[in-house]
């Protein structure tokens, strides 16, 4: 969207910025998912499931996509679908390491039925462009509510699950040869995943979330190896590049989700430059 031009004074910008409730909306739902998928990006990456994340995105498009078929909810049809391929992707996590095709074929199947899907529902246009790209400028506080809900839940339980999580990331065998139930953990991140990502598409939608799951969690952990303090930046870096995105898009015709994604792309790259002689 365009607004009054810049002025380029931090306190009239700022109560330009803030005088409409959907940009209210968007800077505390924006703001809440980016810190529950910087977290939960950071295992992510360290667990090396960058591709299964970015499948559950299309699965979780499909499902939503599906419940509007049906006239349920589509957050219903995102966290269901989802969730149950979390917990399958789970359970079967070390078998399907290195089988990039089966999860491939599983992507490729979850984007084909939400296109037939949202082919079949008579509000094509406006619910495509919402699953497929988010509506962070049009939610609701009923949709921010749900947002926040979800991102409670996934990080009590991902604050329950951290300690068996990191040693089961670092090094897996170990982890279970000290009693660590590797696959009960593994499920239990997965399901996290699931709600992140239910959260990510309400903000940028199925095709763009990931970059608020990867690209943020990839810079922090080039920056630093203490995982505390890699988390913790992996979150700083989802807010900044969230809300500067809409902060740049108030005042741009362009897409938020192009400059969210655009910002988290450049911030990772230009860490890989710094980083290189590392």
């Amino acid at each position: 969207m365009v607004a009054d031009a810049f002025s380029w004074n931090p306190v009239d910008d700022w109560q330009q910025l803030v005088q409409y409730e959907f940009m209210r909306h968007a800077l505390i739902a924006g703001g809440i998912s980016a810190v529950l998928c910087g977290a939960v990006g950071y295992f992510v990456v360290l667990r090396g499931l960058s591709f299964a994340t970015d499948t559950l995105t299309h699965v979780g498009f499909a499902g939503a996509s599906g419940a509007v078929v049906v006239g349920l909810s589509p957050v219903v049809g995102l966290l269901g679908l989802t969730a149950a391929m979390a917990a399958a992707l789970g359970a079967l996590e070390e078998r399907l390491r290195g089988r990039d095709v089966v999860i491939g074929m599983i992507l490729v199947l979850s984007l084909g039925l939400g296109l037939l899907f949202l082919r079949l529902y008579s509000g094509y246009s406006n619910e495509t462009y919402a699953l497929l790209f988010g509506a962070i400028l049009a939610l609701s506080v009923r949709d921010v509510v749900i947002v926040a809900t979800g991102a409670a839940v996934g990080l009590v339980a991902l604050a329950l699950l951290f300690r068996p999580l990191l040693f089961a990331s670092v090094d897996d065998e170990l982890a279970q040869a000290r009693g660590v139930p590797v696959r009960a953990v593994s499920i239990g991140f997965l399901l996290v995943l699931a709600v992140a990502v239910s959260a990510a598409n309400q903000v940028i939608g199925a095709l763009l979330a990931v970059a608020l799951l990867i690209a943020p969690a990839a810079t922090a952990q080039r920056l630093t190896r203490r995982p505390a303090a890699a988390l913790l930046l992996s979150v700083g870096i989802a807010l900044a590049v969230t809300w500067a995105g809409l902060v740049i898009a108030y005042w741009q015709p362009y897409p938020v989700s192009f400059f969210i994604t655009s910002l988290a792309t450049l911030a990772y790259l230009a860490t890989r430059l710094l980083t290189a002689e590392r």
